[in-house]
């Protein structure tokens, strides 16, 4: 018994030592947020700033349109997952419980989207969004205009489905029986019924797992707004740090203040959200 005590006493340790580890990142930014610009540049560095005032907070935010830059992030956010979710979890469906010629080596090469780095395609892309027929003054050919470049549609079309996403929705629906899929077709089901009232309520875990991963990319996206947008009007929380920088300086008095708001419904959402996070990856390993 003192052995097993001592064993979780050190895993305990253990644990408080690397949440530590990985929670004082934030915890600096947070407390360096209240500093003045003078306290940040001191040469002696204090954890504690000399007074808890909110006017970095409120300066930042008086600085360009943020309640646009919030806007735009949190539509493509909302947009882009929930359109996900629809796309990923059919894919899986697909992949997991219907039988078709080359279903498995489709799927094959949908994994192969993880081992390519978003910078290798940024290229072909952009130009695909810049000539897509009939939008932004193109004709039919996909000449003519901007495409979609400085637009919602632009900024949300290519991140909406993602291979992991569609990989962990697989694995998920794998762990049913198939007798639950001759049930349902005995009892009149097709396949999309099926998918609506029998596995998507018994997926909660695997779908909050995916929204969780697919808002935090979203949310956090700043190369791809970076180049198909020059537009202010269309900046996301990202890209609108840029303003606080200058040729000569960095205002991190103002840039620590609107990082950690940036940050927080990310936090927020991971709290909410990480029982069932940890539930579906655990689960949606179960069976290959």
């Amino acid at each position: 018994m003192k052995r097993l005590s001592y064993r979780k006493i050190a895993l305990l340790a253990a644990i408080v030592l690397l949440s530590a580890i990985v929670a004082m990142p934030f915890v600096l930014m947070l407390l360096s947020s209240f500093k003045t610009m003078a306290e940040i540049q001191s040469p002696v560095f204090r954890i504690l700033p000399n007074s808890f005032s909110f006017n970095n907070y409120i300066e930042a935010m008086n600085q360009g349109n943020w309640s646009r830059y919030f806007t735009n992030s949190l539509v493509i956010t909302l947009i882009t997952v929930s359109l996900g979710l629809i796309t990923m979890s059919m894919a899986g469906y697909a992949f997991a419980r219907l039988n078709f010629k080359g279903r498995d080596l489709l799927f094959f090469f949908s994994l192969i989207g993880l081992m390519i780095p978003e910078q290798v395609i940024l290229v072909p892309v952009f130009i695909k969004i810049k000539q897509f027929p009939l939008f932004g003054g193109n004709d039919l050919w996909g000449t003519g205009g901007v495409g979609m470049l400085n637009s919602y549609l632009g900024l949300i079309i290519p991140q909406i489905a993602h291979p992991f996403g569609v990989f962990l929705f697989r694995q998920f629906f794998l762990q049913f029986p198939k007798a639950l899929d001759e049930a349902a077709k005995i009892d009149g089901c097709s396949r999309l019924r099926a998918l609506l009232r029998i596995y998507v309520p018994a997926s909660l875990p695997v779908f909050a797992t995916v929204a969780l991963l697919k808002s935090i990319g979203s949310w956090n996206q700043y190369t791809w707004p970076l180049v198909i947008t020059n537009d202010n009007s269309m900046r996301t929380v990202q890209l609108a740090l840029s303003i606080f920088k200058t040729e000569y300086s960095v205002q991190w008095n103002y840039i620590l203040p609107a990082t950690t708001l940036i940050a927080l419904p990310v936090l927020l959402l991971f709290f909410l959200l990480q029982k069932y996070y940890v539930r579906g990856i655990v689960t949606s390993g179960v069976k290959g």
